[in-house]
């Protein structure tokens, strides 16, 4: 199907627009005339914006404090200050392969041997040459590496010659400060410390790192109906955000207690709240306006200030966000799974983000291998997976009470109100289930 420009204009101002508003940044102003875009939708009944909740989530606290870890504990954390090499890397001249360290043109005078951690001792003179090991500290003097395989000895083992040419000046050798020199920044403030990042902080002369306090988190889970294991049975369905959470709040940094199993009874919940010390409360369930549904009023009964009451999105449409007294929050989650999830990557992962020092994650974009419905004036949310083109295949099994579909998916499609056509491109949202996020 032919496109004009026009069209084509508006489609990638609105991919940009869903793509900024998918990374908590402000958005980019529709051309005129190009209708709504992404993830934008104007104030609904519905409640707060997808977008804007987003933001208010991402903006609703500060980094925590920050704490010096040896290395053996910092996995996992948020550095709380850039890591500045402490020294050149290499901080001396190695050699790169198994073979001779060589001074000038040869042929070579033979004068023993080097092995990685040994001093190099004396200086090497022109025309000698000593045997030198991989990683092993050339002598001074050397101007190269001649490898093993491109060298014989004659003369008793005493003298070398090169069977490929004299080796050029510095071949061979990884020279001092050839990764960085002294003071250089080898990561930002933010920086997640991954295995490689303690691996590097080691090589650099680290044993211990400046990172942020990892936010604690207490999960309470609601409903007198769920089960904790077996099969559903007598109109009591198994509880599944009680094995979903903790594993993916501590992917995302957080430091999680065991969930807590409430029954619906009000005053339950407000001794729970208030007695708890965590960074972030999250409950699941309680947050719409059935009989049983206490959370809002246990908020307005401890005085907590709500940032967010219902988002714009589905499923999970909801969901809240609350400022506590005590200088904690409280992230209401639906009870059905689904929606549950959508209220993680809204309203908690941002958060948590905040709280532990981590920077956002940048989505990315993807073409929609078949069209996808929307909702008239709320952000969706859909499960899709990669095909072998790189494209989004949208999954079935994406109503609010369903698991399957997220189970099997790769990420989360930025739907914007009112759909998504095939081959258009849409923002695509990691769930960072496992690792950094």
């Amino acid at each position: 199907m032919n496109t004009s420009p026009g069209s084509r204009d508006a489609e990638r101002q609105a991919l940009d627009q869903a793509l900024a508003l998918a990374n908590d940044q402000p958005a980019v102003p529709a051309p005129h005339g190009a209708g709504a875009s992404p993830g934008a939708s104007t104030g609904t009944p519905g409640g707060t914006t997808w977008p804007e909740a987003r933001r208010i989530a991402r903006r609703a606290g500060a980094p925590l404090a920050r704490t010096t870890l040896p290395l053996s504990e910092a996995l996992g954390h948020a550095l709380a200050e850039p890591l500045a090499a402490l020294t050149d890397l290499p901080s001396f001249d190695t050699s790169a392969m198994d073979g001779w360290a060589v001074a000038g043109p040869g042929p070579w005078r033979l004068a023993g041997q080097l092995l990685a951690g040994q001093r190099p001792g004396e200086p090497l003179p022109d025309g000698h040459a000593v045997g030198i090991a991989t990683g092993a500290a050339l002598p001074p003097g050397a101007t190269a590496v001649l490898r093993s395989e491109h060298g014989v000895t004659d003369n008793a083992g005493r003298t070398l010659h090169a069977t490929r040419g004299a080796p050029e000046p510095g071949q061979d050798v990884r020279p001092r400060g050839q990764e960085c020199r002294a003071g250089d920044e080898l990561l930002t403030t933010g920086a997640l410390v991954t295995p490689a990042a303690l691996g590097l902080a080691a090589a650099a002369g680290y044993d211990v790192l400046a990172v942020t306090t990892r936010p604690r988190v207490d999960i309470l889970v609601l409903g007198d109906e769920l089960l904790d294991q077996g099969l559903p049975r007598g109109g009591r369905v198994r509880d599944a955000l009680g094995p979903l959470l903790p594993a993916w709040l501590r992917a995302l940094g957080a430091e999680v207690t065991a969930p807590r199993r409430l029954v619906d009874d009000a005053d339950v919940l407000h001794e729970a709240v208030t007695g708890s010390t965590a960074d972030l409360i999250i409950t699941t369930g309680g947050t719409a306006g059935g009989p049983v549904d206490f959370v809002h009023p246990v908020l307005d009964r401890v005085g907590a200030k709500l940032l967010v009451d219902g988002v714009a999105v589905r499923p999970g449409h909801p969901m809240l966000l609350a400022e506590l007294p005590t200088g904690g929050h409280l992230v209401g989650l639906p009870g059905n799974p689904l929606a549950a999830v959508s209220g993680v990557l809204t309203l908690a992962a941002p958060l948590l983000r905040t709280l532990g020092g981590r920077p956002a994650p940048v989505p990315y974009a993807a073409r929609l291998t078949a069209a996808v419905p929307g909702h008239p004036t709320d952000t969706r949310l859909v499960p899709v997976i990669f095909d072998e083109d790189s494209r989004v295949v949208p999954l079935h099994f994406n109503g609010p009470a369903m698991l399957r579909g997220i189970a099997a998916a790769d990420g989360m499609a930025v739907i914007p109100p009112g759909g998504a056509a095939e081959g258009a491109e849409t923002a695509v949202l990691d769930a960072a289930w496992g690792g950094g996020g």
